[in-house]
């Protein structure tokens, strides 16, 4: 069956309902690649390094030629593969620039009577999309706060109601502090990550708000793009206020089942700027699970750091959003009657 050339216009639609196959070695589809893609690679990593030294020295037909010698003895077994992986027999295939690679699996898959998709320029084509989606002019409107007012538990509540969100903590599988990657999975690459908020935010309305937690540049080891994060310093960004029994109430809620060793690890983490006696302190309520004496220890550095960041923003920028005793539901709607006055007009004129 012969294979059809797509567009990235085209792909958007058809990956709905076929399985996205990534040519590439395991180093490139670890390091970035197409999200839900599986990997199934013509060349492994130590190979890709072969071809690429001979490209280099002797020219194309030498690397091609010494990359079919490679890879053929294992045309079977890349075959047998996709027939267990994909039992359509459909595929949508990609490679770096939609060339040598792509085409060899498309022409192994097409000869066992698979239907392939190829994408015209491969993944270099996708990543030129995401690179320039997350750099767009957004507009943005920033939950902020200290730490334990409910910022996440906010967004989500707000998406709910059909709000535009963006949550870029759970895209970076990091909640932002040092205890921010317990409990979570690996982190993407920088890359990665923002070909998942380009995918978020391709299926927004750029005429609409999107709500945004305040974030500092960097979320564990991602770093947001300078574009994207001048955005978030300029644009308007609602201050909520909780009282400290309801911040420590919360926080205890989420971190007080952690691991104690995995706590201890992260207090041990800001040691320099807690200082001795107060990183002892918090160690010792962790261990005898005194969870309220070690959050509220943690949180007067906390807060200081919030306040530097929210220094930040200029002053007529910031509203102040006291949500004391407030629930989801309350605290929410208080948020969206702020939007609309900073917007100028209703959020569901339609309602």
């Amino acid at each position: 069956m012969q294979e059809k050339l797509i567009s990235l216009e085209e792909f958007w639609e058809l990956r709905k309902s076929i399985p996205v196959v990534d040519a590439r070695s395991e180093g490139e589809f670890l390091q970035s690649h197409i999200p839900e893609a599986t990997n199934l690679p013509i060349l492994t990593n130590e190979e890709r390094v072969i071809v690429g030294t001979l490209y280099k020295e002797k020219g194309s037909l030498a690397a091609t030629v010494k990359g079919f010698e490679l890879v053929g003895p294992r045309f079977h077994e890349i075959q047998k593969s996709a027939i267990q992986q994909f039992e359509k027999g459909q595929i949508i295939v990609y490679c770096w620039r939609g060339g040598m690679r792509s085409q060899i699996l498309s022409w192994l898959l097409s000869m066992i009577g698979f239907e392939v998709f190829r994408l015209k320029g491969g993944y270099k084509t996708y990543r030129t999309f995401t690179f320039e989606e997350v750099r767009k002019n957004w507009s943005l409107l920033l939950l902020g706060g200290k730490t334990g007012v409910g910022k996440t538990r906010i967004l989500k509540e707000l998406e709910k109601q059909g709000e535009q969100i963006l949550d870029l903590e759970n895209l970076a599988n990091h909640r932002g502090s040092a205890f921010g990657a317990i409990g979570q999975k690996p982190q993407p690459s920088v890359e990665q990550f923002e070909n998942l908020m380009a995918e978020e935010l391709r299926n927004k309305d750029p005429e609409q708000i999107i709500w945004v937690e305040n974030e500092s540049r960097r979320i564990g080891k991602i770093v947001i793009n300078d574009h994207f994060f001048h955005l978030m310093e300029s644009s308007p960004i609602l201050d909520i206020r909780k009282s400290d029994e309801e911040r420590i109430q919360l926080i205890q809620e989420e971190y007080s089942m952690l691991p104690k060793e995995e706590l201890i690890a992260a207090v041990n983490r800001l040691k320099k700027k807690l200082g001795g006696l107060r990183t002892t302190e918090a160690i010792e309520d962790i261990i005898n699970e005194n969870h309220t004496s070690w959050i509220a220890n943690l949180l007067i550095y906390y807060d200081k750091t919030y306040q530097f960041d929210l220094e930040r923003h200029e002053p007529s920028m910031v509203e102040i959003l006291d949500l004391s005793g407030k629930d989801l539901s309350e605290s929410c709607q208080l948020l969206l009657n702020t939007k609309n006055q900073i917007n100028g007009k209703l959020t569901n004129p339609t309602h």
